[in-house]
């Protein structure tokens, strides 16, 4: 893996998370580029990583064996168009959500593409990302965007690209209905007369170590839930206001909207 050269197209979060990554795995500045067209941003990743940070596609790229992108959905198209012939050589791996590989394949002439949908748990490498490869890409093409992916978490591929919809309303959004739970316990908390730092501190140990118990259970989250709660008991009460309010299948419902988005990112963005 070392021997590779590896391009950024997009030098936010996500790339940071990455490229931070690939450092601590034994990578070198001089191995990775990235093309980042805000100044600001290319400032802070040179004086954070010392590698190099280009305004915009160009000769740089030909060197690169493995090109992620990182762009914004309604960025891609454009900055695939103008990277192209710089760029056909490589194993391309996508970042961006939505974006169907049909569309990336025939923006960036080639078939080795791989989509993927990580989270923002990346940034901490605690990430959860699910991954899917065109018919072309290789099984040592799936190694080397194994061990970029591998940098910020988790990881497990699907074998039909309609899945990630499913992966990025689960995982990809995820963390957001996460801390939407811990806002509301964190205000109820406070409600109850803890300071907002006490029941901060109480809500997030909770999901900590409750995702933790159920990752390393056997049994399932139905289950472990029955288990702390028992009938007529505080959990009882709090679980049989939330059925009474339908939160289950308001929650779900949310979910499966999500995936219509992605979906529909999709048609928006990657047509063309």
């Amino acid at each position: 893996m070392n021997t590779q050269h590896i391009a950024f197209v997009g030098g936010g979060n996500m790339a940071s998370a990455i490229i931070g990554g690939l450092l601590k795995q034994g990578f070198t500045a001089g191995q990775i580029d990235v093309v980042e067209p805000f100044a600001e941003a290319r400032a802070k990743l040179q004086q954070q990583f010392g590698i190099t940070a280009l305004e915009g596609p160009g000769a740089a790229l030909d060197r690169a064996t493995l090109v992620v992108w990182a762009v914004k959905p309604q960025s891609f198209k454009d900055a695939a168009l103008q990277s192209r012939f710089h760029t056909k050589a490589a194993l391309h791996l996508s970042v961006a959500a939505g974006i169907p590989s049909d569309s990336i394949a025939r923006w960036l002439g080639t078939e080795r593409v791989v989509r993927c949908m990580p989270n923002t748990p990346a940034l901490v490498r605690k990430g959860m990302t699910g991954l899917y490869a065109r018919p072309a890409v290789t099984a040592q093409d799936r190694q080397a965007a194994e061990q970029v992916i591998r940098t910020t978490g988790e990881f497990l591929w699907v074998e039909r690209e309609d899945l990630l919809d499913a992966v990025t309303a689960l995982s990809g959004s995820g963390p957001a209905y996460v801390f939407y739970f811990l806002e509301a316990m964190t205000q109820a908390g406070t409600d109850m007369g803890l300071s907002r730092e006490q029941a901060h501190q109480l809500s997030v140990g909770t999901f900590v170590g409750a995702s933790e118990l159920a990752r390393s259970s056997n049994e399932p989250p139905e289950i472990l839930r029955q288990r702390v709660t028992s009938k007529g008991g505080t959990t009882h009460a709090a679980i049989s206001s939330m059925e009474q309010d339908n939160l289950k299948t308001l929650f779900e419902r949310a979910l499966h909207a999500a995936r219509r988005r992605a979906h529909e990112l999709g048609d928006e963005f990657g047509a063309g």
